[in-house]
């Protein structure tokens, strides 16, 4: 019995002295920057230029609620902080894909004007617009 208790031990000790190796971060130099501008909050998302996800940040994760999150002033506080931390990442130069027809969306794009240490390539609206809907109802009888 106290073979099998000093075997589950060993395995306990084994698991926490392994330590997990960190991943080293390389720095973008060149990426992607999309914001999605909903009539409810504003999330920015920093990718490379593969489109694996570097950060993302929204009106909500900053601390705004409710009604507060669909302000333009929240979308101008989140284009910021995702910004900052793109900057941090080491991104350089940025393609900005903007969707949605929220009111951060203006404001976003307002404060990607203001930024000078990011070389922004190119302003892209990738909007879904509907070409034809769905199929009407059919029509009743009667």
């Amino acid at each position: 019995m106290a073979k099998k208790t000093e075997k589950k031990v060993k395995k306990i000790i084994k698991k926490v002295k392994k330590k997990k190796k960190q991943k080293q971060k390389m720095p973008l130099v060149e990426g992607r920057i999309y914001i999605n501008a909903t009539f409810n909050n504003t999330i920015v998302t920093i990718t490379d230029v593969d489109g694996k996800v570097a950060a993302w940040i929204s009106s909500g994760n900053l601390g705004f609620s409710g009604t507060r999150k669909s302000t333009p002033y929240a979308a101008i506080t989140t284009v910021t902080q995702g910004l900052d931390k793109a900057v941090q990442l080491g991104l350089k130069r940025a393609r900005v894909f903007v969707k949605g027809p929220g009111p951060g969306r203006e404001a976003g794009l307002k404060v990607l004007r203001a930024k000078r240490d990011l070389d922004v390539i190119s302003i892209s609206d990738v909007t879904p617009i509907p070409h034809n809907g769905p199929r009407p109802p059919k029509m009743k009888k009667g």
